[in-house]
């Protein structure tokens, strides 16, 4: 999500671009059904073999890796935003705290009036931490975000051992009482909070707005402690990547192919071992909340590594073909595409609009992403034909700058 700018670095555009459309397929299910439809297939209501193998792919290609690829490419693109500034002889740290004060703005609208998944505020909050790191040398850059990294998931994965570890003592029928206890009891909560979450989302617009306000006014907040020990490094690696010129040609292509394929293999054959103890067991809720949050980290991260080495070597080929030239397009307008699904999704699935909500599994969800993917890759390229940005790249840069920018080309 850059700012226009005379010079742009298209790697970055064209990563950006598979970013935006592969966070779609997992944000889908978060828009289809309640919060606990993107734990697993099986929630709210138990699913059919086509909704468990529909979550099992996006499982191994886009859980985490578009995630883990947006906060890399925010990082750098933090980077970019201050060297193009301060070259220009503007204050770039007071920019970039400008333009990251009106994110938490953007970040607070997206949840309060469409959607609970939003994660501009905590790309926000963790790009003022970022922020007060950059003169630290790249080496010890490094050394702190892999240090909070694995401090960070190690403890989570810690903690939800017992958890984790109950539910399939249930499953198993050696489940002592008290862990008999403490799982029916999640169990009856998780229900409860999705049947709950549906009667909201099926409710008009307004209802929606007051409920949240309501409450759960902090959620935000919340979900930022909560995601802030994963953000915020991989926000770190990104800076490091581009101050080593990884998105910019200056790594030479054997070391590209290196981290592409070492990335991919070994995240995949993580991941893929991972779904081989899952996917028998249903995707169980406790073990997937802990593999999401905390045990898949790694993985995660080396496939989006891999994939990011795959993008920046295809980018000069791939930039001079029609999908490319659609794909940077919509990496150029992340911004505007991040936001604009959120909108036709909730208009598809939300009461204030067609209702859906609930009534789909995942496998019938796919048309709806295909439609999604097709409204970014379609409007993205014609807009920018006649606009220097996305609207809202251009809104959020006149508020930058505190000035109404020119918009047409």
């Amino acid at each position: 999500m850059l700012p226009d700018a005379p010079a742009r670095v298209a790697s970055l555009d064209l990563i950006r671009g598979v970013a935006v459309l592969g966070i779609l397929a997992i944000n889908l299910a978060g828009f289809a059904g309640p919060s606990a439809a993107t734990l697993s297939p099986n929630l709210p209501t138990p699913g059919s073999l086509a909704d468990e193998a529909a979550f099992a792919l996006n499982f191994v290609l886009f859980e985490g890796k578009m995630r883990a690829l947006f906060s890399l490419l925010f990082g750098a693109s933090m980077m970019l935003f201050l060297e193009r500034t301060e070259a220009a002889g503007k204050n770039g740290e007071l920019l970039q705290l400008r333009r990251l004060a009106w994110l938490v703005l953007f970040g607070a609208l997206h949840f309060f009036l469409f959607w609970w998944g939003d994660i501009l505020f905590i790309y926000a909050v963790a790009g003022v931490i970022a922020l007060m790191m950059r003169e630290l040398a790249p080496k010890t850059l490094l050394t702190v975000a892999l240090v909070i990294f694995a401090g960070w998931h190690l403890s989570g994965a810690a903690l939800s051992y017992p958890d984790v570890a109950a539910e399939e003592h249930v499953r198993l029928g050696i489940a002592t009482p008290s862990q008999l206890e403490e799982q029916a009891e999640f169990s009856r909560q998780l229900a409860d909070h999705a049947a709950h979450e549906l009667a909201e989302y099926r409710s008009g617009f307004a209802a929606q707005i007051v409920a949240k306000l309501s409450e759960r006014p902090f959620q935000l907040l919340q979900s930022t402690y909560l995601s802030i020990g994963e953000t915020l490094p991989l926000m770190l690696l990104g800076m490091v990547l581009y101050a080593s010129g990884f998105f910019t040609g200056r790594w030479q292509g054997w070391h590209l192919k290196i981290a592409a394929a070492v990335g991919t293999a070994a995240g995949l054959a993580a991941t893929l071992t991972a779904l081989a103890w899952l996917w028998p067991r249903h995707f169980p809720p406790q073990a997937m909340t802990a593999a999401l949050l905390y045990w898949m980290a790694v993985p995660h991260l080396l496939m989006a590594t891999g994939y990011a080495a795959l993008l920046v070597l295809a980018a000069p080929r791939l930039a001079r073909t029609r999908l490319g030239g659609r794909l940077i397009a919509a990496g150029r307008m992340a911004f505007s595409n991040y936001l604009g699904t959120s909108v036709v999704m909730t208009a598809i699935f939300y009461g204030w609009g067609l209702g859906l909500v609930g009534t789909m599994g995942h496998a019938a969800q796919l048309p709806f992403l295909l439609l999604g993917w097709a409204l970014m890759l379609a409007w993205s390229k014609p807009w920018l034909a006649h606009f220097r940005q996305g609207p809202l790249e251009w809104l959020w840069r006149s508020l930058t700058e505190g000035r109404k920018l020119p918009i047409r080309r």
